[in-house]
């Protein structure tokens, strides 16, 4: 083994600006101090799964093995403990240093919160793939297969937790003297932070003179009614379960914050503070700005029976002026609810047999919640949170009897043109449920805002009065906090368990026999080599590079060596780390060092006869070098790992390929899995790029990924030569990939109104204490879904509100939060469930409750309950809805297209039945399923197509002075090709361009550059650049559908007697195929059932 050069004595590690809390940092200010968590792992205590079962690990992740009982995987269904009052008197701390509970309160019940069960109450346990937690109220003779994960029958979790509010104490302080320094609190201008990753973040307002402080004689506090105990401001309660205290002591013997879970604060289980200061008004529970009993001229703003309230209480002595606030209140939304009954088009009878062209000739659009406009025009944008039913029913009862699903769909982390960021030494929440102030909460008045999630009454602080944007003072509802229902914070030091880590990339290479022959290693060297000046980070960012066969080999990097040292370590049983201090070096200090090694790797093994593959210790060695940071490993696989811990046998037989019951989707080891929840407690995300041509076990290998929070990418067959359209697949998809925004150390919560409750997540993350999902890394092109319940009686809400909030490190070191609000109305009938009904996101959340149930069950029992799906809601709406029965299948318009995406669902991949599909490539298109934002998922579903040769400009989008065309979609049956004809098919991450045999010849030579039909080339996958119109047009639509998403389709030209005409025909969901039934044939299957 190379002997390597002595390390530089004292190397300095990475440091993040001014100390600004002396608990998070070492005396010496070197690295991470022993007491904080610069080490997740075993401070970072998770609830018991509520059921047990033993040795499996599948994609529902509800499984898991001794030593890891401790653990949640995603997809698991939570079942929420019975909660009892608490009885004890609050704990009251005379300062900001937070106290542990007495031991007689540590296992005491949970303090009743947003949602909880009545004391001595357990949650029902789902029994079958019923949309709810309250089985049993099916239609008589109805299906009995339903979408649901197969529970173990296991008894309620008890109460573990007493969360509370968790913001240090002393971090409100609001009041500002005369005289006193003016408040920092200023919303984000040009030059004010640093800029983001990706893309500018564009303010919401031009640019204008600096802002001045507030005025120093703002009016007056008015009198509290109450005084609270000294200290009540500042109390604490931290959260305490039965794995332990989640805090650390610091060597001084103070206590310090190790939890996300604590910093985050609030999840399912928050404890109320039941402070006196803050009496809760007992009001209509109303969305908006409204105030109770305002001045005269002010009246009309107040909700219907509101109580009465001194009017003088207002009255300010420096003659301030009264603000006037849009009346958002309860006689509004009334109104407008009212409307629902003239909303026939929604809830008008469609005959599927009968009405044959029902796809629109443009993208489905996601349907506008029915609320008031002036509260419509603030709510979160569809393409980053949605929900399946946009009315949502005020009881179980009635969401059962919908027999719909009732989820949410996110792209939390999508990239945006206009992102409104706000620097604020405050951020105003929910002292109860910790809900971010957000556009739907509700002004009592000036000094007092009612939380939309719970209603506790907060007081509006001091500062919040200030408006930055308009510089005016007194007007807190007009801040950009309550005027945007997307918006980010820079989070201030209290949101930070450690020093903000530096961006660290570590690429670990397979370079076995088989590698090397595939050629990868060149394109993937040379795309690095492009991009290495756009890797998200900034001075700290730090990279490093590991390549395997049977054997480990590290490269040192060090500062002063002339070339790339190698190190072989072959102890593959017991990896360690040679020389650790200069495997990860400095990416500015040493580029030079790191070019020469990305041009000398691809020819350093070219001659290796060496076919083993020893992944696993390869990611063992990778998981120790980035433990102490954290960060992003990028792994590069080209076969079925062979030696040493993780080791994998071929399991795929191809002629069984069809057989539902013998198809291996689930991990062969638990390997993979516990590695990447070792790797999730150290903030390190694992991203897998498979490229093979041979069975690789992806179902295995795939588990380092979806626990971890990573990715994976997946190339068929790839070879530099007999497969070179591959090449350029992997080269964008590599360069989008290493550019791409990035956050670190995240982690993300999902609340919603008091009487809704989450019970199961859906993404690559995995599942924190209850409801936080760890996300050791966030990217912007990762989707997640989650199931939701009506646990409580909606009765006296018009609306409900659902926020998430994921707390993030951005490549430039700093804490961020990004926070959507969505607000929707409550509604009491069936037909207005139906009426809101999101067929596309409805679609989006079976189809991952279906891969669960795949894993879980079998292929064929997903299959069945996504048929039941549609037959049971169709049903429900027939006999529940429909006053005159009409002959024929009749659904509601919104839900006019389910049946064809279920049928398409089923022809999908990941669903269908046949021989044709790959275990690897099934596998790989379930990950996509779990993974991908809606948008996508439907693409991949339900593909788009376009007649192209007769492309006009007629109705087209005009886009940076590029015309796009926009010609109408058509239904996906051969019926609606013609042989005069070219055709684009849109599959999402795979394009087609069928060629009629009578296609005019105009189209042929002045686009495909071709004199004839019969010139077309065999193998055509590039469009030639011609400076013709018609070319210019049919490119120009290509990339722009191109550019609307983070993966390169490759575009195949085909023709009658094409090889890949099968796989064009194969997503032509209306049509009959060797082992599925035509659109036809499906609704009359539906209408049999549904008329039972």
């Amino acid at each position: 083994m190379a002997q390597p050069a002595g390390a530089p004595a004292g190397q300095q590690p990475y440091s993040n600006g001014p100390v600004q809390n002396q608990l998070m940092h070492s005396p010496e200010g070197q690295g991470y101090s022993p007491a904080v968590p610069g080490s997740y792992s075993h401070q970072m205590p998770a609830k018991v799964p509520p059921h047990q079962s033993s040795g499996q690990y599948s994609y529902s992740g509800s499984q898991n093995v001794s030593q890891l009982n401790n653990f949640q995987g995603p997809g698991q269904t939570l079942n929420r403990p019975p909660v009892a009052a608490f009885s004890g008197s609050p704990v009251q701390q005379p300062g900001p240093v937070p106290q542990v509970l007495p031991p007689a309160l540590q296992n005491s019940a949970a303090v009743s919160c947003a949602g909880s069960f009545p004391p001595g109450a357990s949650p029902a346990v789902l029994s079958s793939w019923q949309f709810s937690q309250t089985p049993g109220s099916q239609l008589p003779g109805a299906q009995t297969s339903h979408l649901a994960p197969v529970p173990g029958a296991g008894p309620a979790q008890p109460p573990s937790s007493l969360p509370g509010s968790t913001n240090p104490a002393g971090s409100y302080q609001y009041a500002a003297s005369p005289g006193a320094p003016p408040l920092q609190n200023s919303y984000m201008k040009p030059g004010s932070a640093p800029p983001p990753v990706t893309q500018p973040l564009t303010p919401l307002h031009p640019p204008r003179p600096p802002l001045g402080p507030p005025p120093v004689g703002g009016p007056p506090r008015p009198p509290a009614a109450v005084a609270g105990p000294p200290g009540a401001q500042s109390m604490l309660q931290s959260t305490v379960n039965q794995e332990g205290d989640a805090r650390s002591a610091a060597s001084d013997g103070s206590v310090v914050q190790n939890s996300y879970d604590a910093i985050e604060g609030g999840g399912l289980m928050a404890t109320p503070h039941h402070s006196p200061a803050a009496p809760n008004l007992k009001m209509n529970r109303s969305v908006g700005y409204s105030y109770p009993a305002l001045p005269p001229g002010y009246q009309h703003a107040s909700p219907p029976g509101a109580p009465g309230r001194n009017a003088a209480a207002l009255q300010y002595p420096d003659g301030s002026k009264h603000f006037q606030q849009p009346a958002l209140g309860t006689n509004h939304l009334t109104a407008s609810m009212a409307g629902l009954s003239l909303q026939q088009e929604g809830l008008r009878p469609v005959n599927l047999l009968q009405e044959r062209n029902i796809l629109p000739t443009t993208l489905l659009k996601a349907p506008v919640p029915n609320l008031h406009e002036d509260i419509q025009k603030l709510n979160c944008n569809p393409e980053l949170f949605r929900c399946t039913l946009t009315n949502i029913p005020q009881t179980q009862a009635l969401l059962n009897k919908a027999k719909l699903p009732l989820g949410l769909l996110l792209h939390p982390f999508k990239d945006l043109s206009q992102l409104p960021v706000v620097t604020s030494s405050i951020i105003v929440r929910c002292r109860s449920c910790r809900t971010y102030i957000n556009p739907f909460v509700s002004f009592l008045d000036q000094r007092r805002w009612k939380c939309n999630l719970c209603y506790r009454v907060n007081d509006v602080p001091e500062e919040f009065l200030y408006n930055p944007v308009t510089r005016v003072y007194g007007e807190p509802h007009k801040r950009p906090e309550v005027q945007n229902a997307t918006i980010e914070f820079m989070a201030p030091s209290e949101y930070m368990l450690r020093p903000p880590q530096p961006p660290v990339y570590l690429f670990v290479f397979d370079v076995s026999h088989n590698a090397i022959e595939t050629g990868y290693l060149n394109t993937v060297c040379q795309t690095l080599l492009d991009n290495l000046d756009s890797l998200p980070g900034n001075t700290r960012t730090k990279i490093g590079f590991i390549t395997f066969d049977s054997t480990i080999h590290f490269y040192s990097l060090q500062e002063g060596l002339s070339q790339p040292q190698m190190l072989i370590v072959s102890d593959i049983e017991d990896v360690f780390i040679p020389m650790p201090e200069n495997l990860l070096v400095n990416l500015n200090e040493n580029k030079e060092l790191i070019q020469d090694l990305l041009k000398t790797l691809p020819q350093m093994f070219t001659k290796s006869l060496e076919t083993q593959s020893a992944l696993g210790p390869a990611l063992q060695a990778a998981f120790k070098l980035m433990s102490p940071t954290g960060g992003r490993i990028t792994v590069f696989q080209t076969q079925l790992p062979s030696l040493g811990m993780g080791a994998l046998k071929s399991r795929e037989e191809p002629n069984q390929r069809a057989t539902a019951k013998d198809i291996h989707l689930t991990p062969s080891t638990d390997f993979y899995k516990k590695l990447a929840l070792d790797c999730s407690g150290q903030q390190v995300a694992v991203d897998l790029f498979l490229l093979s041509g041979q069975y690789s076990d992806l179902a295995s290998l795939g588990c380092i990924s979806r626990y971890s929070a990573g990715s994976v990418y997946y190339y068929q067959s790839y070879h530099h030569k007999h497969n070179p359209v591959q090449v350029e697949k992997l080269q964008k998809e590599l360069k989008r990939y290493l550019t791409r925004k990035i956050g670190f150390e995240a982690v993300m919560r999902i609340r919603c109104t008091k009487g809704l409750s989450i019970h199961t997540f859906h993404g690559n993350f995995f599942v924190r204490s209850t409801d936080l999902l760890s996300l050791p890394n966030v990217n912007p092109d990762a989707g997640y879904a989650v199931q939701m319940s009506v646990e409580e009686s909606l009765t006296d809400m018009q609306v409900v509100s659902f926020q998430s909030a994921l707390l993030y490190t951005s490549s430039k070191g700093e804490r961020r939060i990004r926070v959507h609000t969505m607000c929707l109305p409550v509604v009491t009938t069936l037909s207005e469930v139906y009426l809101g009904a999101d067929v596309q996101a409805i679609t989006g959340l079976l189809a991952n409750m279906a891969v669960d149930r795949s894993v879980s069950a079998t292929l064929s029992d997903a299959r069945d309950a996504l048929v039941n799906a549609v037959i049971d809601s169709l049903a429900a709406y027939r006999s529940s809805v429909l006053s005159v029965q009409q002959p024929g299948l009749t659904a509601p318009f919104s839900l006019r297209l389910f049946p064809l995406y279920i049928l398409a669902l089923l022809k999908q991949k990941a669903f269908q039945t046949g021989t044709n599909t790959r275990l690897d490539e099934r596998i790989f298109t379930m990950c996509q399923v779990k993974n991908q934002p809606l948008v996508y998922l439907m693409l991949m579903t339900h593909p788009s197509l376009y007649r192209v040769d007769t492309l006009t400009d007629e109705g087209a989008l005009n886009i940076n002075d590029r015309t796009i065309p926009q010609p109408p979609l058509l239904q996906l049956s051969v019926e609606k090709l013609s042989r005069d004809g070219a055709y684009l098919m849109d599959a999402g991450s795979v394009m087609f361009m069928w060629i009629g045999k009578n296609c005019g010849q105009g189209f042929i030579s002045q686009v495909l550059g071709v004199p004839n039909y019969g010139s077309i080339p065999q193998n055509m996958t590039h469009l030639p650049e011609l400076e013709t119109a018609e070319s210019i047009r049919t490119r120009t639509f290509i990339s722009w559908l191109r550019e609307q998403r983070p993966f390169f389709p490759i575009l195949y030209i085909i023709k009658d007697e094409s090889p890949l005409k099968s796989s064009f025909l194969q997503n032509m969901i209306e049509d009959r195929t060797e082992s599925a039934l035509s659109y036809y044939e499906f609704l009359l299957h539906i209408q049999q059932q549904v008329n039972k």
